[in-house]
Order: C-alpha cells, then sequence, then structure tokens
C-alpha cells in the first residue's frame, strides 16, 4: 500500500466509491430536506436497535444513533459494501489513491460520530464478531439510497432484512425507482451502444416498479410509492457522471475514453438538464415503501 504523506486525498475503493468525491458531489442524498420524508416514515424511537443498510459515510446513521441512544439498549450499526465510505486512511502520496486492502487507521463513519459501522455486503449479510449482541434481533432495518446499488441480489437484501429482524419489525427504504436518472440513463445506453458496448451488462443500477418490489419484498407491506423529485447538480452533470458513471458503467475503460464518454453524455442533456441560467438538475424517482416483517 502506499506510503501515507499527503494530506490532499482522493480514495477510490475496489468497489470504486470514494468517500470525498461522494460528500462533495452528492452531500444532497444525505440533506434534511431529501432525507426528512424517510425518517417520518421510519420514527426512530429511543431504546431502538436499527441498522442502517448502506450508511455511507455516516451523517445520517449519526442522527439516528442520537435519537435510540438516549435510552438504555438503543444501538445503530451502519454497514456499507464501500470500505472508503466506512474507512479512510490518515494520509496519502498522491491525490488518488485506489485501495487494495483493509489495512487502514481510521473509520471514516466513525469520524462522523457513528459508533458502530462495518464493512459488509447487504445481499448476504454477516456480522463481524466485534459487532455489539450480534444474535440480538433489530426493530428496524433502515436504508436510503443504496438499495438500487443492489443489482446482483435484490432479493437477498430482503432476506437479509427479514432474517435479523424481530418478528413485527419494520423495513423502511428509500431508493431508485422506475424512471430514476430519466433522460439521462438513456444517453449513456445510446451512447454505449453507438461505441459497441452493452450497456445492460455494465449497468449497475436496479430501478424496480411498485408493482415489482411488492412482488419481491415478501413482507407484510404497509406504503409502498414513487415519488419525482428534482435533484440540482452543483457540479453540473460531467461531475456527476464521474461519481455515480465512471467506475461502475465505465469501470474498465480507459480515463480518455471514459472522459469522452462522460462529456458526450452531459452534451446530450444539456438541452433538458440545464436551465438558462447554467443550473444543472436532474429527476429522480425515488422508490420509498414501509414494509413489517411477518
Amino acid at each position: 500500500m502506499s506510503s501515507l504523506t499527503s494530506d490532499n486525498v482522493d480514495l477510490i475503493d475496489q468497489t470504486g466509491w470514494s468517500a470525498s468525491r461522494y460528500n462533495k458531489t452528492a452531500a444532497f442524498v444525505y440533506s434534511p430536506a431529501f432525507t426528512t420524508p424517510i425518517l417520518d416514515i421510519l420514527t426512530a424511537q429511543p431504546g431502538e436497535r436499527i441498522i442502517d443498510f448502506g450508511c455511507g459515510s455516516g451523517e445520517i446513521t449519526l442522527e439516528l444513533q442520537k435519537c435510540v441512544t438516549s435510552v438504555a439498549g438503543g444501538i445503530v450499526i451502519g454497514i456499507d459494501s464501500s470500505e472508503s465510505m466506512v474507512w479512510t486512511p490518515r494520509k496519502a502520496n498522491s491525490t488518488t489513491l485506489i485501495i487494495h486492502d483493509f489495512t487502514i487507521q481510521i473509520a471514516k463513519a466513525k469520524q462522523n460520530g457513528v459508533e458502530n459501522a462495518f464493512v459488509g455486503d447487504i445481499q448476504a449479510l454477516e456480522f463481524p464478531d466485534n459487532i455489539p449482541n450480534p444474535g440480538e434481533k433489530f426493530d428496524a432495518v433502515f436504508s436510503n439510497a443504496a438499495l438500487h446499488w443492489c443489482k446482483r441480489d435484490p432479493a437477498g437484501v430482503l432476506q437479509s432484512a427479514k432474517r435479523i429482524l424481530k418478528p413485527g419489525g419494520r423495513i423502511v427504504a428509500e431508493m431508485g425507482g422506475f424512471m430514476n436518472c430519466i433522460g439521462v440513463r438513456s444517453t449513456l445506453y445510446h451512447v454505449l451502444r453507438r461505441r459497441g458496448y452493452d450497456p445492460v451488462s455494465r449497468d449497475p443500477w436496479y430501478f424496480p416498479s411498485v408493482e415489482e418490489y411488492e412482488k419481491a419484498a415478501g413482507f407484510q407491506v404497509k406504503h409502498i410509492s414513487l415519488n419525482p423529485r428534482l435533484t440540482p447538480l452543483t457540479g453540473g452533470a460531467a461531475e456527476w457522471l464521474h461519481l455515480f458513471v465512471r467506475n461502475s458503467f465505465l469501470g474498465d475503460l480507459s480515463d480518455e475514453e471514459a472522459q469522452e464518454i462522460i462529456n458526450e453524455v452531459a452534451e446530450i442533456c444539456r438541452e433538458d438538464c440545464q436551465d438558462k441560467n447554467g443550473k444543472w438538475a436532474m429527476v429522480y424517482m425515488r422508490l420509498r415503501f414501509l414494509a413489517f416483517s411477518p
């Protein structure tokens, strides 16, 4: 692993994520304006045991922790597949560091104050030995802006939740749903096909309809809906594509070709996604649901 010597670090882990880039480009994901609706559905209570599926760098996890730990027995545990989100080294000697192992010094989520966070796969959940009371069931599974990245096994996520919830426990989540990123995603498909690439096999996203997800759930669904949301892109479409597409759709391409594709997609989307004042935005469609374990 590279020696740790520079303060200016932009970490990219093996899953393609950089916590610093995410916080810079996509802070809207955990902003109160966008998270209040799903947190209102969760209604976390003091003393509850809650696990956050896809906790990222822990901003929402921390808010839940403050609530539930005000009473003895309350705990929030965060899990994320990205070691960059959960862990970050002290320093590095270049602006970009690809992490190839887990010999990393400081937990990123813990830097934000989260007491319990670990790297794992919510599609096949296993707890590490150092998680407090790993055999004890949870009152709630919470997730925000994470489950649409679980294309490999969406049902596995729900099975993981069902396995760790108390009888009558709830899962509360918001994720990308049918028509999410409409226009941008189809443009990306078009540009990739024109270059001879299969976009379907490259697409990391799972954006289900209400009917599709309701059938997959296996829970007692109390609420499920699609909710359109205008999402400002403060850095423009190209910066958004760098964060969410460069290391997923375009992960195996050279920097030069990936940049060409990003520029082309952003230019095509300019007409619909940039207003006359130069401000960029995208239409997100959020699948929001509340369901209970049998």
